[in-house]
């Protein structure tokens, strides 16, 4: 690839069926403990970058604007890591598009910094390996290793910079499942996951909630790889809850105002009491829900349209708005 050539790479967000919450090193984004994730099809992130010789600062564009102070200096940061490993010093010029909310919940982070690092990397003239690749896309935002590799992905929480990557475990034609995403609230969150990393050590639950999670870990790599769909969805929503249980508890610096992060909004609280009544009722449905309101609810296939006749009724109050995805590809340069 020729230098200064313009490289526009795609990422989709992922969504962790394990979470990890809590970080060893913030500077790194070393996590606390390793995390399960699959792609999801219904939403992309598309980053175009160049590096250009006549370009005196780094300009950045997000959704057709100018980008703000916190974000320029956050995507800044990062294309100094790539000019670091390539050995270079020109600005660059960026700009990037989500098809869906950023900062409601929808790993919106993962899958900017996933598509800037591919982006920047070509664009600088190296060629990384997937699991680099990962590292760097970490550096930028924790989650955002997990949409680089294709389909379901773990995050290995290596205690060094250089062992905490991402590898998939299955591709994504591996299991034929449905991530349904109901956008109850599109807004940016009022604490960002940074502040909710940053506060898990304050929760009287922190050491319990990491004491759980290798067996949580296992039940899901087996129950991924024999298909397995009640015993992957009760650990999956399980650990969910008390990922949020956590954050409940926890109080962020300077918040002290605060009993606890409560990120989930009452439609949140009502759609998971009708997730729980639609299996009861045979339908075998459950829940994931991330640093924020909004609510994922994921199936077999097969049981795609009958949840989708469940939820109709529920819209309107539920803030009206879904995407459906299914295992995706991880980052692609589409340019």
């Amino acid at each position: 690839m020729s230098k200064w050539q313009r490289v526009t790479a795609q990422a989709h967000p992922n969504l962790a069926l394990v979470k990890y919450w809590g970080k060893l090193d913030e500077e790194l984004n070393l996590p606390a403990s390793s995390s399960i994730s699959v792609n999801l099809s219904g939403a992309t992130t598309t980053t175009a970058v160049v590096f250009a010789p006549d370009v005196e600062a780094d300009w950045v564009m997000i959704g057709g604007r100018a980008a703000e102070p916190k974000a320029h200096a956050r995507v800044t940061r990062h294309l100094d890591r790539v000019r670091a490993l390539a050995g270079i010093t020109e600005r660059a010029v960026v700009e990037s598009w989500n098809d869906f909310p950023s900062s409601a919940g929808i790993a919106s982070s993962a899958s900017a910094f996933a598509a800037l690092s591919l982006a920047a990397s070509k664009a600088a003239g190296l060629d990384l390996a997937e699991r680099e690749l990962s590292i760097l896309a970490r550096k930028g935002s924790g989650s955002a290793c997990r949409s680089i590799p294709d389909g379901f992905v773990e995050f290995v929480a290596g205690k060094e910079d250089d062992t905490a990557y991402a590898r998939q475990l299955f591709p994504p034609e591996h299991w034929d499942m449905r991530i349904t995403t109901v956008i109850i609230d599109q807004r940016p969150k009022e604490v960002s996951s940074s502040e909710g990393h940053r506060a898990t050590r304050t929760s009287p639950f922190y050491e319990a909630w990491l004491a759980a999670l290798p067996l949580t870990l296992e039940a899901v790599r087996r129950a991924l790889a024999d298909r397995d769909f009640p015993n992957l969805g009760m650990a999956v929503e399980r650990q969910a809850i008390a990922m949020h249980a956590v954050a409940m508890t926890s109080t962020p610096a300077d918040r002290g105002w605060l009993s606890g992060i409560y990120y989930w909004a009452p439609a949140t609280v009502a759609l998971i009491r009708a997730v729980q009544d639609w299996r009861r009722q045979g339908l075998e449905v459950y829940l994931t829900i991330d640093a924020g309101p909004n609510v994922h609810l994921f199936c077999e296939a097969k049981d795609q349209a009958e949840l989708e006749r469940e939820l109709a009724p529920l819209l309107p109050a539920l803030g009206g708005r879904y995407l459906v995805s299914r295992p995706a590809v991880g980052a692609r340069i589409v340019q």
